[in-house]
């Protein structure tokens, strides 16, 4: 991965991550927010991929990071509440 790569994963985290808190109900900084959403889209291929879902373009690619970032606070929520 170059570095226009790196760049864009971030931005899509970050949209993500932002996203998916507003979604959530969930405060959060901007590097949580970030964070959330880079390994959100990780969360969100694998447990979309399973039911033979996914998203291509920057726009499928943002829909799966905030569905993984989303199921990362729901988890989170579990597990710290």
């Amino acid at each position: 991965m170059d570095l226009t790569g790196i760049i864009i994963a971030i931005v899509i985290g970050a949209i993500a991550g932002w996203l998916a808190g507003i979604i959530m109900k969930s405060q959060g900084s901007l590097l949580r927010n970030i964070i959330l959403g880079i390994v959100g889209g990780i969360v969100g291929t694998f447990v979309l991929g399973l039911v033979g879902l996914g998203g291509s373009g920057i726009i499928g690619e943002i829909i799966v990071s905030v569905v993984g970032a989303c199921i990362l606070i729901f988890v989170g929520r579990l597990i710290f509440k």
